[in-house]
């Protein structure tokens, strides 16, 4: 009789997934790359590349609460597969079109909805797997690994799409994501997931598919910490909105449509996430997280958001997109530690989902606003005799693309104060010593 094989479990188990995802998360990203410059190409307007950020990310906020509830139901590491699964899938169907010279500008916010909406599952079940995989003490450490891997991609993954579209034009690198996601399921097929163990507030959570998924918005109500640090993260998330959509045109409108540029410029993006990511993984983050949430926020704003928009040249926007990343792990990491840390793990999936949702609702409603508002109000109003060149022209230039430039600045100053507010709310200062721990037993 053959004996069964002992998959991995623990650290080894997530450092397995965590290559699979650093693998998926390049291909990925050399397609959005790909995609918005064709978009770019075909309509040079910001509007339409806002767009397919907004039909890709709308659907995974919308869908959080339902999603989780089901997370929390089913196999974690079986959502994890089919969220890969469908992202690669909806790849396939935009290759398909491409190579037989179909594609069009609706199909890519289709594909990117289709696959949105898979992106809801994902996310509460990788943190939730997470918290059962590695010990309480590395929590912050493997989300600063889970975000080296997001941040590494950005770094490759422009250089190389923007070297390889020449070649083997954007069909070949759509082709290059869909070997990359089967990878990335395969990896998978070798690990094992724990799942949790009922607690107490996992059986006050059961019932109806619909109760489930209001579930996380009364343990998040009830608990006025964790509600004030999201509302934090709504507002900063709201205004960064307004500059995260403009970055690509940005930067096309300033350099003449230089396609290199860009890529440079996202890839110093990458390069400092991998930078925060690498300290957050090594260090931990600091001993009271919350001030790895509010001054890492406050510190990516204004250092990296605000200097992209004052920079007129590629160094500064080198040193703008480096800085605006690297804080991030740092305060990404620490909030998710925090959460983890607090929130029972059988019912993570649950209000993991809603935490997202309260977050980044007002996310897409940035993204919807930001290319109408570059294209018609902050673009016209910054030239030479515009409304707002006489005021801001000295700090952004009046070229084109410096209204995208004020609608930087002007998000990034308002991140430093919506940020730094946090202190002055005791509830969200001490949300560390107000809420307990949880006690959970993973894997080793």
């Amino acid at each position: 009789m053959l004996r069964a094989i002992n998959k991995p479990t623990g650290m080894v188990a997530f450092s397995i997934v965590w290559f699979g995802q650093l693998v998926s998360l390049i291909g990925s990203a050399m397609t959005q790359f790909a995609l918005a410059l064709w978009a770019w190409q075909e309509t040079g307007a910001a509007t339409s590349m806002a767009l397919i950020i907004f039909f890709a990310f709308g659907p995974t906020v919308f869908l959080s609460p339902i999603a989780g509830a089901l997370v929390d139901r089913w196999n974690r590491k079986f959502v994890m597969m089919l969220t890969d699964f469908a992202a690669g899938l909806s790849t396939i169907v935009l290759a398909l079109l491409f190579v037989s010279g179909n594609l069009q500008l609706w199909h890519i916010y289709a594909a990117g909805a289709f696959a949105g909406a898979f992106q809801a599952f994902q996310w509460p079940a990788y943190s939730a797997a997470i918290t059962m995989m590695v010990s309480k003490a590395n929590y912050a450490r493997a989300n600063g690994m889970m975000a080296l891997a997001e941040s590494g991609s950005g770094i490759a993954a422009p250089l190389l799409a923007g070297g390889l579209i020449g070649v083997i034009g954007v069909g070949g690198v759509l082709l290059i994501d869909i070997v990359t996601f089967i990878f990335a399921i395969a990896l998978l097929l070798v690990i094992s997931v724990p799942q949790p163990e009922t607690t107490v507030e996992g059986r006050m959570g059961r019932g109806s598919i619909w109760k489930e998924s209001l579930y996380g918005f009364s343990y998040i109500w009830q608990r006025p910490s964790l509600l004030g640090l999201q509302l934090i993260f709504l507002g900063v998330n709201l205004i960064s909105a307004l500059s995260f959509g403009l970055l690509s045109p940005m930067i096309l409108a300033r350099t003449g449509e230089d396609a290199q540029a860009l890529g440079i410029v996202l890839s110093a993006t990458g390069l400092g996430g991998v930078a925060g990511g690498l300290l957050m993984s090594t260090w931990g983050g600091p001993k009271q997280r919350i001030h790895g949430v509010l001054t890492g926020m406050a510190l990516s704003s204004v250092l990296g958001i605000a200097v992209m928009g004052i920079g007129q040249s590629l160094p500064v926007w080198l040193i703008g997109a480096f800085l605006a990343s690297f804080f991030i792990p740092i305060l990404n990491g620490s909030n998710q530690a925090i959460w983890q840390a607090k929130v029972a793990p059988d019912v993570q999936g649950r209000v993991f989902a809603v935490r997202r949702l309260i977050a980044q609702v007002c996310f897409p409603l940035g993204l919807l606003a930001a290319g109408p508002l570059a294209d018609f109000v902050f673009e016209p109003a910054m030239q030479s005799e515009g409304l707002l060149a006489t005021l801001f022209g000295g700090l952004v230039g009046a070229e084109p693309g410096a209204g995208m430039a004020l609608m930087f600045v002007l998000s990034g100053v308002s991140g430093v104060i919506i940020a730094l507010s946090g202190y002055l709310f005791s509830m969200i200062r001490d949300v560390e010593t107000i809420l307990p721990d949880h006690a959970v037993a993973v894997a080793r």
